[in-house]
């Protein structure tokens, strides 16, 4: 796909937020309202722009643990692999889940409200899952940066 300068002024506007009006999005990338909106129904329609999103506080949803999990499988097979993510994708607590190299097969990150749920999500959730055979937890202290917008070439 081929994006030109406006294109990212566009993506760059509904990253910072993506409830703007398309009058005011228009506005800010100097276009009038029509060939904005064309331009992003095109974005949408290309697969560029995925979704949009409200972005919450966890803390005033009482979601006070950010928590990282390395899980490490029996086995590597394809089907294994498929069916672990199958079955931790169907837990609202997991905010990600990354296939990694290294020593441990997957990544994941989890918010809970307290160490007590964190206990029933390892004991309860992941635990009796037959293809895990190892888990380890690391504890965010701080969350220094979150960011949801991606960097965009800067040839633009």
């Amino acid at each position: 796909m081929k994006l030109d300068k406006t294109d990212a002024k566009i993506l760059r506007e509904l990253q910072n937020d993506s409830s703007i009006t398309n009058a005011e999005l228009a506005q800010r990338v100097n276009l009038s309202p029509s060939p904005c909106l064309t331009r992003v129904k095109r974005l949408e329609a290309e697969g560029l722009i995925r979704d949009y999103v409200a972005l919450l506080d966890p803390a005033q949803l009482g979601l006070h643990l950010n928590v990282f999990i390395s899980i490490s499988l029996k086995a590597q097979s394809r089907e294994l692999l498929k069916e672990f993510e199958r079955r931790i994708c169907t837990h609202d607590e997991v905010m990600e889940c990354y296939l990694m190299t290294g020593d441990s097969d997957y990544l994941i990150r989890v918010v809970m409200p307290d160490m007590t749920a964190l206990e029933r999500f390892i004991v309860d959730v992941i635990s009796p899952m037959p293809e895990v055979e190892n888990i380890r937890s690391s504890f965010s202290l701080k969350q220094v940066r979150y960011k949801t917008s991606l960097p965009l070439p800067k040839t633009f």
